[in-house]
């Protein structure tokens, strides 16, 4: 059963200790995490069993969800609120020794139970309680589930944050390929999306045929997560597809080594959607190279991808038009990567893929190290269907809508759709290169789509103005 949304919201409105979306998100997720670990506990127990082993569990016995949770007519009341208080305080400061250690005090040293009535916590509990993660049917893709509680409470996140559709994180892994050998990284992870289609690909291409098979997907996938919410989102999405031990580090990518990379800490792929039009502080962009130094999270993100990534390596990344036409550090940016990298291919996406979470016109760069440069790029414009002048938190891009994409990745050839740029025509690194093959005429707009472009410019407007503010006050 899924989780029904608006109703916890209903509930966890009438409690006086839970302001805003933000909190409400926060008691729903520590309750989902906290009952799915006791579920993959018992799968680790009868692991352990079948081997002759004894498996010890990482959370108290007392505070396992089955032993005080499952019961819907357990503990409530002022019992169960002094009950919580105790465990939060217990988990927060759990021994680490283990991975698993370590993701259980990073989930709940963050955390705050806010909630006041014990009875509410309880609907809550018995809500969380529908879903049975035994059934195959009802493992749930957390990051779908983390899309709709989005789309519930869209002000729970900070200005400008948003998430990637699942159908763009499959089409960028299912082109980037990776396989179950290699170590991939996304190092602005969010709720996991790209890290779980990685997984979810090596199962589609039939890489996984034994249990070292999915020891080596377990060391190889790895994920950095700045933000707390995503980053328990992303460690229980990583535990629903079979990570055992989720190699996720809580913590900002932007901070501590940044370049001069030993093979050991560089990876093959990068597969991201790097946040941005944020502001990072002054010692941030210090760590870097003096050419790269700037305070926006994008650009900081390209240039430490780029050192990231090992000889041969390869990479899919969401990044904003600004980072095309841009001049400064993103020239420095770009004339690196056209130096030392093979950026062969730009999908540009059409209006609204992220709707509503921003309205920045965004490209999908697929490049792979290459000591020779890029000596071409081919640019693949994707078109919107017929009938829809954008996409919208109601008519949202689907996979479907890549196929046709998908059709022309390995036969390339110039159409109303593709076109083809030499190096040589690309002057001063402006790569922002506009489809020749088509109609750039003005087009009709109705009244309707006028008032919905004015409102989504003077969102964009508003967040400039915000990130200037941002490098007024730095």
């Amino acid at each position: 059963m899924a989780i029904n949304m608006k109703y916890l919201r209903k509930i966890m409105r009438t409690d006086e200790g839970v302001n805003g979306e933000a909190q409400r998100l926060e008691q729903i997720v520590w309750m989902l995490f906290l009952k799915l670990f006791d579920f993959k506990e018992i799968e680790w127990e009868q692991k352990a069993k079948l081997k002759g082993e004894h498996y010890t569990s990482v959370i108290p016995e007392k505070y396992r969800w089955k032993n005080w949770a499952f019961l819907e007519n357990g503990m409530t009341g002022d019992e169960l609120i002094e009950f919580v208080e105790h465990l939060f305080k217990n988990l927060t400061n759990l021994p680490i020794h283990t991975i698993q250690d370590k993701m259980v005090h990073e989930v709940f040293a963050q955390t705050h139970n806010y909630i006041k009535s014990g009875t509410i916590l309880r609907q809550v509990i018995n809500e969380i309680n529908q879903i049975n993660f035994n059934l195959n049917q009802e493992r749930y893709d957390f990051n779908d589930i983390y899309e709709s509680m989005l789309l519930e409470m869209q002000s729970a996140g900070d200005a400008g944050e948003f998430y990637t559709p699942r159908p763009v994180t499959e089409f960028v892994v299912e082109m980037v390929n990776p396989n179950i050998k290699e170590r991939v990284l996304d190092f602005a992870c969010g709720t996991g999306g790209f890290l779980t289609c990685a997984i979810d690909h090596y199962k589609k291409t039939k890489q996984i045929k034994s249990s070292q098979d999915v020891e080596l997907i377990q060391k190889n996938i790895l994920g950095i997560e700045k933000k707390h919410l995503p980053y328990i989102l992303c460690v229980t999405n990583l535990l629903l597809h079979g990570i055992d031990a989720p190699s996720v580090e809580h913590r900002n990518s932007l901070t501590g080594e940044v370049s001069n990379f030993h093979d050991k800490n560089q990876v093959d792929v990068i597969i991201t959607n790097p946040p941005y039009g944020g502001i990072e502080e002054e010692h941030v962009s210090s760590n870097f190279a003096f050419e790269f130094q700037t305070k926006e999270t994008a650009d900081l993100f390209m240039a430490l991808l780029m050192e990231k990534l090992s000889d041969h390596g390869r990479a899919g990344v969401v990044l904003p038009d600004s980072i095309l036409f841009g001049e400064g550090v993103k020239n420095n940016i770009k004339a690196k990567l056209l130096k030392e990298f093979n950026l062969h291919t730009i999908v540009r996406l059409p209006e609204g893929v992220f709707s509503p979470y921003t309205s920045i016109p965004t490209n999908l760069l697929f490049f792979n190290k290459d000591s020779k440069g890029t000596k071409e790029i081919w640019y693949y414009d994707l078109e919107l269907p017929d009938g829809q002048t954008r996409f919208s938190k109601t008519n949202p891009i689907k996979k479907k809508h890549f196929a046709e994409v998908k059709l022309w990745w390995n036969q390339r050839v110039e159409n109303e759709q593709a076109w083809l740029v030499k190096i040589e025509d690309i002057k001063n690194f402006n790569i922002d290169i506009k489809n020749p093959n088509k109609n750039h005429d003005s087009k009709q707009y109705t009244i309707e789509e006028i008032i919905t472009e004015m409102k989504e410019l003077t969102k964009s407007n508003l967040e400039i103005l915000s990130t200037l503010e941002g490098i007024l006050h730095d």
